[in-house]
């Protein structure tokens, strides 16, 4: 149920939910809505806004050279140091850090291979979906 009342120069809307205030002025208009006591925060689309946190960068060529930065979760102690190459297993320097391989790059056989034939179909098939009026 919507009520007007106008009183000079301000109508007053009343509904269900909320009180629309209009305020008519020779200049400008100007539009208010009272909440009749709901939240006064300010709220994003998940919940209430929080405002980001600064991380500071390490800007030591030294620590960065020697020193895994970031590693270290606690408030005290210090970051893991860098160790030789010869400490760490062979198969990581062999890992793949650049662009993915092409499909025909791929085994037939490995796991990899059918992992992104399957994702290549799914795409393929939800791309034709939305070419479809219905």
């Amino acid at each position: 149920m919507i009520k007007n009342i106008i009183n000079g120069s301000l109508c007053i809307t009343y509904c269900r939910t909320c009180v629309l205030l209009r305020t008519f002025a020779k200049s400008t208009d100007t539009i208010g809505i009272a909440s009749l006591g709901k939240s006064k925060k300010k709220l994003g689309k998940i919940g209430p806004m929080v405002e980001k946190k600064v991380l500071p960068v390490e800007t030591d060529p030294h620590k960065l050279a020697n020193f895994v930065c970031g590693s270290n979760l606690m408030k005290e102690g210090c970051d893991i140091p860098i160790k030789p190459d010869s400490e760490y297993p062979d198969w990581l320097w062999s890992l793949n850090t650049g662009k993915p391989l092409p499909l025909e790059e791929l085994e037939p056989d490995s796991k990899l291979y059918w992992r992104r034939l399957r994702k290549m179909a799914l795409r393929n098939n939800s791309a034709k979906k939305k070419l479809k009026p219905f």
